[in-house]
């Protein structure tokens, strides 16, 4: 069973689609879950329901379907053949952990409940998860707690860790449009330089991290993009700063947005121009609860994984943050390995899920659901 599952994880990053495009992964996860005899419901995503014995308890389990607008320039066999696309983050992995644990759990039910599996699109820009919610995923098929595991390169293959509390920061983005007077680049005393007005508050808003909030906070406020409508010899009259803000708290991201506005504001009075101001927040912090985290170091360590219980929390966001703020969960992250193209930074374009993690994941979702979800019968 492991290479088959090896050579559905590699069909995936063959064929991957971008966030809400998902159809043919859908329709794949789809007919495989129902050839396992798993109730199958269609939708945004994909629910998968299981139920074994007579209890009444349930419990979720989320894995991510989407792909990245990155051109692949790996190696193997099995590169993407959707130009311009790629599994660069590990998805195809994710669903096929899952997959293969939900053969596992129908094929040997020790367990006593309902599980139900989430195949989620477009985490990669924080909209999947919400929209599954509004479509009433949780209210459909109600659940106790959720579950989520993330590869992580660079770190040795299986290693399991998570903490409690905050484990994944929100992601905020910005953007400032300026609105000065353009003119002759030898007479720049008559107009209103974007550009000078730009840098000024590019360099002001890094004052935020190092002297408006406490040390160690864990915010980043990053500035991607400066464009402005400048020629040769003509000063911009028009700019646009676009940018990324990650927070640790939703008071320091509040905190930021605030700060940002006010720089915006003092530079538009000081200059005599008008700026305005955008700041929306899709990827919410992700926060963990008590018991599921206990209960996911308690199934790595049955699965005879190395368990690190109070990581530090990550820099990146990510989209299970809206089902762990709707239900108690907890968001896992599994070693992909720390050399070669399953080392590699996330996103990167030769980056490889580690196919030796599939029976590692499959047995730690398993043991997750085992923990759960007691067989009381079969434990008596």
């Amino acid at each position: 069973m492991g290479n088959d599952f090896a050579m559905l994880r590699q069909e995936f990053h063959r064929h991957p689609e971008l966030g809400f495009q998902e159809k043919r992964t859908k329709a794949r996860i789809a007919k495989l879950l129902d050839s396992y005899g798993i109730e199958v419901h269609e939708g945004i995503g994909v629910v998968g329901i299981l139920k074994a014995g007579t209890g009444n308890r349930a419990i979720g389990l989320r894995a991510d379907m989407d792909a990245l607008p990155i051109t692949e320039q790996s190696q193997h066999g099995y590169v993407s053949q959707n130009h311009g696309v790629m599994h660069a983050c590990g998805h195809d992995g994710h669903m096929t952990m899952l997959l293969s644990a939900a053969k596992t759990l129908a094929l040997d039910p020790q367990f006593d409940g309902t599980v139900v599996f989430i195949f989620q699109p477009n985490e990669e820009h924080g909209l999947g998860a919400g929209a599954m919610i509004d479509e009433g995923v949780l209210e459909r098929f109600p659940v106790e707690e959720i579950y989520g595991i993330h590869n992580l390169p660079g770190v040795p293959v299986g290693q399991v860790s998570t903490r409690k509390g905050l484990i994944c920061s929100s992601e905020s983005l910005f953007e400032i449009e300026i609105h000065g007077q353009g003119g002759h680049a030898s007479m720049p005393q008559a107009g209103r330089d974007a550009i000078t007005i730009g840098s000024e508050i590019v360099q002001t808003l890094q004052t935020i991290v190092s002297r408006k909030l406490a040390p160690g906070a864990g915010a980043v406020v990053s500035v991607t993009e400066f464009i402005a409508d400048g020629q040769r010899n003509v000063l911009p009259g028009h700019a646009i700063l676009k940018g990324d803000v990650r927070a640790r708290s939703p008071e320091d991201r509040n905190s930021i947005s605030q700060l940002m506005k006010q720089i915006v504001d003092g530079a538009a009075t000081a200059h005599g121009i008008r700026v305005t101001f955008e700041f929306n927040t899709e990827f919410i912090e992700t926060i963990n609860a008590d018991q599921p985290v206990d209960a996911c170091i308690r199934a790595a360590k049955a699965s005879g994984l190395e368990a690190i219980g109070d990581r530090e929390p990550m820099s990146f966001s990510e989209d299970f943050a809206h089902f762990s703020a709707a239900v108690p969960g907890c968001f896992v992250l599994l070693g992909n390995g720390e050399d070669g193209p399953t080392g590699q930074p996330l996103h990167s374009n030769d980056y490889d899920f580690n196919d030796e993690l599939l029976p590692i994941g499959t047995k730690l979702w398993t043991n997750i659901v085992r923990d759960r979800l007691p067989n009381h019968v079969e434990n008596s």
